[in-house]
């Protein structure tokens, strides 16, 4: 993955472009397409910055609800104030990643046949430009944080260090690159609950760490599948790991998200006065597990965000699970 920044399980930054290019059955005829006419001028270098930040991937951020949505405190206002702003603040910190990333590669990306027609690669916007614009938007982002509490501000500066050294290297070194992609997620779920001042379980950390690894994890061993099938083209970073590596880590991952969840709804019976609720919450979790497994096992998993907006199946269990956590914490 030479362009990623996060993941995001995940993968966390640019890997939409690259999976969607693995999976094309013509690669060599992608590459031959010409590049369409970029729209320059100051109009353009502002709509260049801002599709490069890519908007799309905040969705990855709602991340920072799950802790105050488990925590029982949702509906507290003052929390549900601080969640949000932490998501203004995390998607702003997150989009200066990419901007980096973007401009780190810049000169791949020009050689790359779809990644050249980013607004950087493309000469729209600027390498200068893009430093700057991270910079406005990690400052804007790290301000924000303050307003709901200095220890977000602090998830915050440890976030953006692990994604620009990943940026800058870390992303080539073999099992570090899947630590980095994958704690992009716990550090979001970790900064709904240090803005809202809400203590986090073991057991939550847990399971958001190895649900991170899994999907990780798994995307990667979609990909080298589908390239031992097809020979589409994969990033490079892949070519330092087997398939069989992957999937160890993958069902290893996929085996500790479930015991973990499991004792966590067994320690939320306990605090909601023995409801069946959280027990019964393990059915839909550990289904939905299995089914994300199928895409992964037959090599076609793309991005996790992708994946569940495809699979309606897996959104009617991911209601399902939610609502039985719901019926647990507010009812």
């Amino acid at each position: 993955m030479n362009n990623a920044a996060e993941a995001e399980i995940v993968d966390e930054t640019s890997e939409t472009a690259e999976a969607k290019t693995a999976q094309s059955a013509e690669p060599a005829e992608t590459a031959t397409e010409p590049a369409p006419a970029a729209k320059r001028g100051p109009v353009g270098m502002v709509l260049g910055v801002a599709k490069t930040a890519r908007p799309k991937q905040w969705a990855k951020n709602v991340l920072v609800f799950v802790a105050p949505f488990t925590a029982a405190q949702i509906t507290n206002g003052s929390v549900l104030l601080d969640a949000v702003i932490a998501f203004v603040a995390f998607s702003l910190v997150a989009s200066s990643v990419y901007l980096i990333n973007d401009a780190v590669d810049v000169e791949a990306d020009k050689a790359h046949p779809t990644k050249r027609n980013r607004p950087i690669a493309a000469g729209i916007v600027p390498v200068p430009v893009a430093y700057a614009a991270a910079v406005l938007f990690f400052g804007v982002g790290l301000g924000l944080s303050f307003l709901a509490s200095p220890e977000l501000a602090i998830v915050l500066g440890v976030y953006e260090a692990v994604q620009l050294g990943y940026c800058f290297g870390l992303k080539h070194q073999p099992v570090i690159d899947l630590a980095i992609v994958g704690s992009g997620f716990l550090m979001r779920s970790i900064a709904g609950g240090v803005a809202a001042g809400i203590a986090l379980s073991q057991w939550f950390l847990l399971v958001t760490a190895f649900g991170s690894l899994f999907m990780v994890a798994g995307k990667r061993y979609a990909e080298i599948m589908l390239f031992e099938r097809t020979g589409a083209k994969i990033r490079s970073s892949l070519k330092k790991y087997s398939a069989s590596y992957l999937r160890f880590v993958w069902a290893t991952a996929a085996a500790i998200l479930i015991m973990s969840y499991s004792l966590w709804a067994f320690e939320l019976r306990e605090g909601a006065d023995q409801s069946v609720w959280p027990v019964i919450s393990m059915v839909p979790f550990v289904i939905a597990v299995l089914r994300y497994a199928v895409d992964v096992d037959g090599g076609t998993a793309g991005a996790p965000d992708e994946i569940v907006l495809k699979d309606r199946i897996l959104q009617v269990l991911g209601v399902l699970w939610v609502a039985t956590l719901g019926i647990t914490f507010y009812l």
